[in-house]
C-alpha cells in the first residue's frame, strides 16, 4: 500500500514537474496562469489534467485546438512515479526514502531542461541544496553532507576551470553540490566519478554516430543524473567493482 500511494504521489509530482520543465527556462511563473495549451491558451479543466490518463483520453491531442500534447508529459509522470516506487521499495517509509524522493523529483526536472536548453537554472540548484540541507539536519548526517557538497563540486568545478566552461557548465557545478547534500560522502565521489564514465560511454558513440559534431555541446547533467540515480537507489553497482578490483590487486600483486 505504501508503494502504492507513492507510486500516485509521483504521477501528481511528475505533472508538475512538467510545468517546471516547461516554465522555468522561460523565465514564467510556475503558478500562473493555470495550466493551459500552449497552442491557443485553452485552460485545462480538471479532467484534462489527471496524471496519464487525461494524454490517453485526449489521445495525445489538445481538445480545443487538436495540437499535438508531446509523449514527454506522460513519460516524466511515468518516470516520476517509477522513482518515487521505487526509493519507498529500497528505503521503507523513512526520512531517507522521502529525500531519495525529493531527490528524484529535482533530477526528473534538471535532466529535461538540460537536454532543451543545455542549462541548468540558479533557483533549481539553490532549492535543491536548500531541501538537501534540510534533510540532512533531520537525518543528523550534516557532516557527510557538507563533505559530499564539497566533493561532488569541487571535482565539476576542476574540469570547468580547466575546460574554461567547454566540458560543462557553472550549473552543472551548482547542481552538483546541491546533489551532494543529499547523497553525502562518500556516495557524492563514487556519484562524481560515475557522472564521467557514464559520460564517455553515452557520448562516445553519439559522436562515433555523426549525431553530433565533436564542437557541438553534450548536456551533461543527464550523465550526472544517471550516475546519481545508481549511487542513490543502488550504490553496490558503483562500490562492487570497485572492491573486486582492490581485491585483484591484493591477490595478484600484493601476495605473500
Amino acid at each position: 500500500m505504501t508503494i502504492a500511494v507513492a507510486a500516485i504521489a509521483g504521477l501528481v509530482v511528475g505533472s508538475f514537474l512538467n510545468v517546471v520543465i516547461y516554465r522555468l527556462p522561460r523565465g514564467e511563473s510556475l503558478v500562473r496562469p493555470g495550466s493551459h495549451c500552449p497552442a491557443c491558451g485553452h485552460a485545462l479543466g480538471a479532467l484534462e489534467n489527471i496524471p496519464i490518463f487525461s494524454w490517453l483520453a485526449l489521445r495525445g491531442k489538445c481538445r480545443s485546438c487538436g495540437a499535438p500534447i508531446p509523449i514527454r508529459y506522460p513519460l516524466v509522470e511515468l518516470l516520476t512515479s517509477a522513482l518515487f516506487a521505487l526509493a519507498m521499495l529500497e528505503y521503507g517509509l523513512s526520512v531517507a526514502s522521502v529525500a531519495i524522493c525529493v531527490l528524484g523529483a529535482f533530477l526528473v526536472a534538471m535532466t529535461f531542461i538540460d537536454l532543451d536548453h543545455l542549462l541548468i537554472p540558479d533557483s533549481l540548484a539553490y532549492s535543491a541544496g536548500a531541501v538537501g540541507i534540510v534533510f540532512a539536519v533531520a537525518e543528523r548526517t550534516v557532516v557527510p553532507a557538507i563533505e559530499g557538497l564539497a566533493v561532488f563540486a569541487a571535482l565539476l568545478g576542476a574540469i570547468y576551470l580547466a575546460t574554461r566552461g567547454a566540458g560543462l557548465g557553472l550549473g552543472d557545478v551548482k547542481m552538483a553540490g546541491a546533489i551532494g547534500l543529499f547523497i553525502g560522502f562518500p556516495t557524492a565521489l563514487a556519484a562524481a566519478i560515475g557522472s564521467f564514465v557514464v559520460g564517455a560511454l553515452l557520448a562516445i558513440p553519439v559522436l562515433a554516430a555523426g549525431r553530433r559534431g565533436r564542437k557541438e555541446a553534450l548536456p551533461f547533467g543527464p550523465f550526472m543524473v544517471l550516475a546519481t540515480l545508481v549511487a542513490a537507489y543502488s550504490p553496490a553497482l558503483l562500490y562492487e567493482p570497485g572492491a573486486i578490483y582492490q581485491q585483484f590487486l591484493l591477490r595478484h600483486f600484493f601476495a605473500r
